[in-house]
């Protein structure tokens, strides 16, 4: 019989080295299936215990508390436009129903605070910092989902109001009036006829019991299409929003029964045992919203399961390379007329992980070489003429800003033999390159190819 430490060496050995095999796509279709699954929940648990999606789960669990009542003063103001104000109760109910009765006394604390919060009293400077609130939240839940799918940048000022808004004042309307729609149909006379006929009764009784899962699982779809400033597909947010939707009400069953024994934490924390039971809850639910999400760009990006522990930063060289392909490929679609390029046509065009493209494109936005368009997703276009761009100001552009190229010069006589070789370097590429332009390589590149052979 092996010891526990052999067992230990065989499992640890296959999780980083069998487990990476190169020719599973040979295998038979359940050993295959089998070690990609293995895979999935293995680099799944690795991004959890890493630290960052827990520790980016207890960030917008502060920020959960302090943007909470405004939110939801928000949301009641627009609710109550449309005469479906008085809806809002039960689902805060529902949301903090693992609470128990602690629960319920959370809600009425916080329902308390929405009624005092008067939008005459609070003025417009009040009311703009209401509404600032309720926009930070949900940009800390941006800058969260593009962490987990590798953008870079966040959406610009004007696009955060517009987006953000949109979602508060439009999306609890919507919930409601499919919560009120749902709650017609099950009580309709027609339904309620069908539901007096079996198998039928019963199978309507489970799906409305299924009704707060599927609630949840379009909301977290939602999100999950909608916050990230990437593109996301349908499909992959909704295998997302299963795994959270089974995590969210599984876990809600555990801490049911965890906040039902809870009353020696009562005896020690006394009055602010319901604010930790509260934040705790919060903590979980942030967590599976994120784990979701992580779940969703697996899936949307399968390829990144052997790339996920390897967030490096990119070589100069390969840097170099990337960004001139970029320039290249955008060049090619200006001259020849055609459609912009987004992110995802240039990763998909070079065969390249998003975020990579995602950190040069950024790079060449930078220096002045590309500009972003205000569509959605946004397209990028050139930022300087292709006839006048040299190829050699082109590659010193890319590999420095004019402002580390000042900081080079002055410095001490120690750094003039490097200074010399650089110097060298700098001469022996403009000479190679000699008066090309960005626009000389992608014509002759077109004139080679028409070229009768």
């Amino acid at each position: 019989m092996q010891s526990p430490v052999g067992i230990y060496g065989k499992v640890k050995g296959f999780l980083h080295t069998e487990l990476w095999r190169g020719d599973i796509e040979h295998l038979h279709w359940p050993q295959r299936l089998a070690y990609k699954i293995i895979r999935f929940v293995y680099v799944l648990i690795r991004e959890v215990s890493t630290g960052q999606l827990t520790l980016r789960a207890m960030s917008l669990v502060f920020t959960s508390l302090l943007s909470m009542v405004p939110l939801i003063a928000v949301s009641f103001s627009v609710l109550k436009a449309f005469g479906v104000h008085n809806q809002i109760e039960p689902l805060l109910h529902n949301l903090v129903e693992p609470l128990g009765a602690q629960g319920d006394e959370i809600v009425v604390n916080v329902l308390g605070f929405v009624e005092n919060m008067k939008v005459g009293v609070l003025g417009s400077l009040g009311m703009a910092l209401l509404l600032y609130t309720v926009i930070s939240l949900i940009q800390k839940v941006e800058i969260s989902f593009n962490y987990v799918w590798h953008a870079e940048s966040s959406r610009t000022l004007s696009r955060r109001f517009s987006d953000y808004l949109s979602v508060i004042m439009v999306g609890p309307v919507l919930v409601f009036a499919a919560m009120g729609l749902t709650a017609s149909m099950m009580n309709s006379d027609i339904m309620l006829a069908v539901m007096s006929v079996e198998p039928f009764g019963s199978l309507l009784v489970l799906l409305s019991r299924l009704v707060p899962f599927i609630l949840i699982t379009l909301a977290f779809t939602f999100v999950y299409m909608f916050v990230p400033n990437t593109r996301v597909k349908f499909g992959s947010a909704l295998v997302g929003a299963l795994v959270g939707g089974v995590l969210w009400q599984g876990t809600g069953l555990v801490f049911a029964e965890f906040a039902a024994g809870s009353t020696r934490y009562a005896a020690v924390y006394a009055g602010f045992a319901i604010l930790l039971i509260f934040m705790i809850w919060l903590y979980l639910s942030w967590l599976i919203l994120l784990i979701g999400a992580q779940v969703a760009f697996f899936h949307q990006y399968p390829e990144r399961i052997r790339l996920a522990d390897k967030r490096l930063p990119l070589s100069g060289r390969f840097r170099e390379q990337v960004a001139l392909l970029v320039m290249y490929r955008i060049t090619d679609v200006f001259v020849h007329r055609g459609r912009p390029l987004t992110q995802e046509m240039l990763a998909d065009q070079l065969q390249m992980p998003l975020d990579r493209v995602g950190e040069i494109v950024q790079l060449l936005q930078h220096r002045g070489l590309l500009v972003e368009t205000a569509s959605e997703p946004p397209e990028f276009l050139l930022g300087q003429d292709p006839a006048t761009l040299g190829l050699a100001q082109l590659l010193v552009t890319i590999r420095s800003p004019r402002e580390e190229q000042a900081q080079l010069e002055g410095r001490v006589e120690s750094t003039v033999p490097v200074d010399t070789l650089l110097s060298r370097m700098d001469q022996a590429i403009n000479e190679a390159m000699g008066d090309a332009t960005l626009r000389d390589l992608v014509t002759r590149e077109a004139d080679a190819e028409a070229a009768p052979v």
